[in-house]
């Protein structure tokens, strides 16, 4: 096996997280490539915003919070945000000279020799001090299974490889997921297909007056909860309900977003209910969701019991060396953007370092 290359800090992602601890990492006085590196497995900057689908334009984003350090102004809301945010993301790479190494692989995380996690990847293995992992969930999209799934005629879909609306145009559309890509699949696709059919496991949570700060800590605390605990954490959108705008008002005035039960089973021409209900369908479009890219931590056993890895803070219970930033309560722009700077700050007090960073609530 080749020799490990010796390094103080591996951050594997370069999303809106990674980039902030990146950022944080230099701040203390680490200097990219010689005390810390950056891999990051897409083929370019822009983390997991730039696969979203072309008709998501930057207008319609909501929350999306500046990097630390250099704001995003003067963007075209008529542009996809693929382009705006991947174009942003380039620019602060460059600005602050992170040097991300793309596109590289990393397969696994295990115990090293002397105190060291061993990080394999693409361009070979990393003995490092401390980890930063910010791998999100985009890669990980959760198909749920259902009877009769394979036998369905007509394509499916997952909102990781949605097309846009015009690739449904003049069929009848399934859209499951009752989250904001849902939501916002349906009422574009509703303008140009014959039907479409909202099914969610729950009724919609359709929230009334502004996200205001006390409702956001309100939700974090919610998914902070269940990471504390080891459980699976759920998104920090999945408890914040959805926010009723002008265009969610219009859909549901004109029965766009009337909502269906889940369904039981899917048939080779729709989907059915026990109770005898069926909707043919040509295109079962799933916006049901992502899980967290844990699996190549997985020797290092990181893992409770109920399924989830176990965090305070941004250190992982079981290994404090391993820092979780994205993950859980950090899982939105402005929580990882605190998080890359809080585990910069433990990791800088780790190696000793005079400039850490001011720590913060995650």
């Amino acid at each position: 096996m080749a020799t490990a290359r010796e390094t103080e800090v591996v951050v594997i992602g370069a999303g809106q997280a990674g980039l902030s601890g990146a950022f944080h990492l230099r701040r203390t006085g680490l200097e990219p490539d010689r005390d810390f590196v950056v891999l990051d497995h897409s083929p370019r900057p822009g983390g997991a915003w730039q696969f979203r689908w072309p008709s998501l334009t930057y207008g319609k984003v909501h929350g999306m919070h500046s990097l630390p350090g250099m704001e995003l102004t003067g963007a075209d809301d008529s542009r996809p945000s693929s382009e705006v945010i991947g174009a942003y993301f380039d620019r602060y790479e460059s600005a602050f000279g992170l040097r991300v190494h793309r596109p590289v692989d990393v397969t696994a995380v295990r115990e090293g020799p002397e105190g060291r996690l061993l990080v394999e990847s693409s361009e070979g293995t990393y003995a490092t001090r401390a980890l930063i992992n910010a791998t999100g969930t985009w890669d990980r999209p959760f198909w749920p299974r259902y009877p009769g799934q394979e036998s369905f005629r007509g394509r499916q879909v997952h909102t990781a490889g949605y097309p846009g609306p015009d690739a449904f145009a003049g069929q009848r559309v399934v859209v499951v997921g009752g989250g904001a890509s849902g939501t916002q699949h349906l009422m574009e696709i509703a303008e140009v297909a014959a039907e479409t059919y909202w099914v969610t496991r729950r009724p919609p949570v359709f929230r009334e007056g502004p996200f205001d700060a006390d409702r956001g800590r309100a939700a974090v605390a919610l998914v902070e909860e269940r990471v504390r605990r080891g459980l699976p954490p759920r998104s920090v959108v999945s408890v914040t309900g959805l926010p009723l705008t002008d265009a969610v008002r219009r859909a549901r005035a004109s029965g766009v977003l009337d909502r269906l039960p889940m369904f039981d089973r899917i048939t080779p021409d729709g989907v059915a209910w026990d109770d005898g209900r069926t909707v043919g369908a040509d295109a079962i479009l799933w916006a049901t969701g992502f899980r967290p890219v844990i699996d190549h931590l997985a020797p290092l056993k990181l893992r409770e019991p109920g399924g989830g890895i176990r965090v305070e803070g941004t250190r992982a219970v079981r290994d404090p060396r391993v820092h979780l930033v994205g993950y859980g309560p950090s899982a939105s722009t402005i929580g990882a953007n605190r998080a890359g700077r809080a585990a910069a700050h433990d990791i800088g007090r780790l190696l000793g370092r005079p400039g850490a960073a001011t720590p913060v609530a995650v």
